[in-house]
């Protein structure tokens, strides 16, 4: 039997599930993680923080992560500088699992989620995952938002939930504070309208955050990830930043109990070593900057990143050089946009790796 064979609902026929190959080769660079491990002192911490919570595992978690809210709002006061309290702040198991409670809460049947294509595909599988009619604006031939067309598509559409990615998964172009400003205001003009600005890679970007814009905005969410700039993707740990009323929301889908003990004590120690972890951020910005200058030598066409992520091209067969970086060892991205390919920024080594198999590749690649 196959999957459509089943009792599915009908949003669901004909889709697949969201990920990238998993492949034991010795350059990763497809997912988008922070190359750098963890360092041996943060390690230690997450043991003794996990120790300590093992103590109690025959009870219950915090239900409502008081300490971990706490420590997460004091991060981001720090570093954009505007205040955030804990009652601003909500976490969950990954960004992922926060864009979900956020459309079962504001979304659902009946109602609409807009985004502008190509974008992180999750917003796409959440919205559809909760019943929520996904529609698709489009971007620009560079990638940005096209504010005049993003507008007209609010006016026509009335979307329920606005998503704004920034900086954009795959293409990493960021978003300026006054674009976000003209959507809220838009959105709002038609109808009361969430808007969600994820921010997963925010740390990377030149851009100013979008969280000074929250006050007196009620119905605007930050959405950030401790699994990039902070280099715990197997931690899974999301947050947002919002008025209250809407952590008090997201409450009322949330599941008992969902962020474990576990979790909430590797994500305290964690932010017990800010500093050092972001210090890897700057390394990663500089090699991503590096990456661009190297890709446009080429003669390759690159979207300008604000990302820990750059998309280049253009190709005539994008399968075919994939594969040929594969052959060398080296996985990148396909993610469907016609022409490109998205490389991850890795270590120095990493990065020197991609390039000489891209030199080889386009070398090979051109008539002799």
């Amino acid at each position: 039997m196959k999957i459509d064979d089943l009792p599915i609902r009908d949003e669901l026929r004909g889709k697949t599930p969201y990920g990238a190959p998993q492949l034991d080769v010795p350059v990763l660079l497809n997912t988008n993680e922070n190359p750098y491990p963890l360092p041996e002192a943060l390690v230690a911490r997450i043991a003794e923080r996990v120790a300590e919570a093992a103590r109690t595992l025959n009870r219950y978690p915090d239900r409502d992560a008081l300490e971990l809210r706490e420590a997460l709002a004091g991060y981001l006061s720090r570093s954009t500088g505007h205040p955030v309290g804990r009652a601003n702040v909500w976490a969950a198991n990954g960004s992922n699992e926060v864009l979900q409670q956020l459309l079962q809460t504001f979304g659902g049947p009946g109602r609409s989620a807009l985004g502008f294509a190509p974008t992180y595909q999750m917003h796409d599988l959440i919205s559809r995952g909760t019943g929520t009619r996904w529609l698709q604006g489009a971007r620009g031939e560079d990638f940005t938002i096209d504010l005049g067309a993003a507008l007209a598509e609010i006016a026509e559409h009335r979307p329920d939930v606005l998503f704004v990615c920034s900086p954009n998964n795959p293409t990493g172009t960021a978003v300026a504070q006054e674009t976000v400003l003209a959507l809220y205001d838009a959105a709002q003009a038609v109808k009361p309208t969430l808007v969600v600005v994820d921010e997963a890679y925010g740390e990377f970007s030149h851009q100013p955050s979008a969280l000074p814009l929250l006050d007196g905005r009620p119905l605007l969410v930050v959405t950030r990830t401790m699994s990039k700039a902070f280099g715990a993707a197997g931690l899974r740990l999301g947050y947002l930043a919002a008025d209250p009323a809407v952590v008090d929301a997201v409450q009322l889908v949330r599941l008992p109990y969902h962020l474990s003990s576990v979790t909430q004590a590797a994500a305290l120690a964690a932010l017990e070593f800010t500093d050092t972890l972001l210090g890897y951020v700057d390394r990663l910005k500089s090699e991503r900057d590096r990456l661009v200058a190297e890709l446009r030598a080429m003669g390759l066409e690159v979207t300008d990143s604000d990302a820990n992520f750059v998309q280049f091209g253009r190709f005539d067969s994008v399968h075919g050089v994939w594969q040929a970086l594969l052959d060398q060892g080296v996985l990148v991205r396909d993610n469907g946009i016609p022409g490109r390919l998205r490389v991850t920024t890795g270590t120095p080594a990493e990065n020197d790796a991609f390039l000489n198999a891209l030199r080889t590749t386009l070398k090979e690649s051109q008539p002799s």
